[in-house]
């Protein structure tokens, strides 16, 4: 099992512009999925609620996460929660937006 990770790697993959992803779960275990998200300004956040609650560190960028009706404003350093089965999406980011997202639980 892999035990360190790159996250710069990580985000120039997703910065290719041949990709379509905007995340990439790097850590997928049964108790624990970690992975980047990087989202473009302009470009939309699709993700679906999750079955199991998800956290959120943001490394840089600007913007705002809805989580359920209500905004919170991105910048780096801070940490969001959200609750598993939680509508939210990040939006409005002028930015490129990278933020590590950890999974209680498979991402599935």
């Amino acid at each position: 099992m892999k035990l360190d990770f790159n996250i710069t790697r990580y985000i120039k993959k997703l910065q290719d512009k041949n990709t379509t992803n905007y995340f990439h779960t790097f850590m997928n275990r049964s108790t624990l999925a970690v992975g980047l998200l990087l989202l473009k300004p302009g470009h939309i956040d699709s993700q679906l609620p999750h079955d199991t609650d998800e956290v959120y560190y943001i490394l840089a960028g600007d913007g705002y996460l809805r989580i359920r009706n209500k905004d919170y404003t991105v910048k780096p350093n801070k940490i969001f929660f959200v609750k598993k089965n939680t509508i939210h999406y990040f939006h409005g980011n002028k930015k490129e937006l990278h933020a590590i997202y950890f999974f209680g639980g498979p991402d599935s």
